[in-house]
């Protein structure tokens, strides 16, 4: 069985696929804008993703590798994608 958590939620090591894409911003212009930048960096439905790195004070930020791209975010800037967790990542 697949899981699926949100990207924010991952931790060193795990990854999977994205499952969904969606911008979480108070301001809907900012949104967008959060959104059209993911989709630039390859975060797209059905891309693979791992989380390789995280910061030492609050996990912050994340390295992510996006299909063979590496790529560093701030914890609140992946938090509306969802992972669909494949391998040893998702629960038994």
């Amino acid at each position: 069985m697949t899981e699926i958590i949100t990207l924010s939620r991952a931790r060193r090591g795990q990854g999977g696929r994205i499952h969904a894409v969606e911008a979480i911003e108070a301001n809907p212009a900012d949104a967008l804008e959060l959104e059209r930048r993911l989709l630039e960096f390859g975060l797209v439905e059905g891309a693979r993703v791992q989380m390789i790195h995280e910061g030492p004070v609050g996990r912050d930020p994340v390295v992510l590798d996006v299909e063979g791209m590496r790529i560093a975010l701030r914890r609140h800037e992946v938090r509306g994608l969802s992972l669909a967790l494949t391998g040893t990542d998702a629960a038994e």
